[in-house]
């Protein structure tokens, strides 16, 4: 990720919807985020596209699935959220289109946020080489498009309710960050949230990525660049 200027949003996100397409991905940084909020009384719902049943090599997709389902409504509980919801798209094979958009819309609509959450939907993490995942761009595509389309009562008029506008679109992560969300003093509720996805973090082998404590130097290295123990860099979408 490019080493340019943060600025802080310390802004009121309100009513919080995180949408991402797979179980852990909201662990990599954004729970951080998410405990601040549910602590400070915010109400956070999680929403997945995915039950994430692709996501581990040596576990077949009808084990695979409901162990991951579980694992992230543990994690999930660690940092405050009890409300975790499923889209049940197949995993890895996400699609950029209407009917993502349609069922996005809809959970906008339902759940009435004032800020949405998600993850780096960019080509790319930012290192050369380093591709973010299909469904990972699919997801980030169609959840910018479905933020506007959920308060157009007449694109996929009558779904999910009445139109809702949102106030912004947080992406987490993201290479094109501008922003970064201070969750000093968070970052061991994050690692234990990231933790409680044991069988996937076990089924990464020796990639860095799989130890919890991955997430506590990238929490730490994005604080040192803001004045602040620990942050999450963030792209931030302002809906008017």
């Amino acid at each position: 990720m490019a080493d340019h200027a943060l600025e802080l949003f310390d802004g009121d996100v309100g009513r919080v919807l995180a949408i991402v397409a797979h179980p852990d991905d909201l662990e990599y940084g954004a729970a951080a985020a998410v405990a601040r909020w549910t602590d400070a009384g915010n109400e956070v719902v999680y929403l997945l596209a995915t039950r994430g049943e692709a996501g581990i090599d040596g576990v077949p997709p009808e084990r695979s699935g409901p162990l991951r389902v579980a694992e992230q409504q543990r994690s999930a509980a660690v940092v405050g959220v009890d409300v975790v919801e499923f889209l049940d798209h197949p995993d890895g094979l996400l699609v950029y289109g209407p009917p993502l958009r349609r069922d996005l819309a809809a959970a906008i609509r339902r759940h009435r946020p004032d800020t949405v959450v998600t993850i780096n939907h960019r080509e790319d993490w930012g290192q050369p080489g380093a591709l973010n995942s299909a469904d990972h761009r699919a997801l980030g595509a169609a959840l910018l498009d479905a933020a506007a389309d959920a308060g157009n009562r007449w694109i996929f008029a009558g779904v999910g309710g009445e139109p809702h506008s949102t106030r912004r679109v947080i992406v987490a992560g993201s290479p094109r960050s501008r922003h970064a969300l201070d969750v000093s003093g968070y970052v061991d509720r994050a690692v234990a949230s990231l933790a409680e996805h044991s069988t996937y973090l076990e089924g990464l082998g020796d990639h860095p990525m799989a130890d919890p404590e991955f997430l506590r130097w990238i929490l730490e290295g994005t604080g040192a660049r803001v004045g602040r123990d620990a942050a999450v860099a963030c792209e931030l979408y302002e809906f008017g």
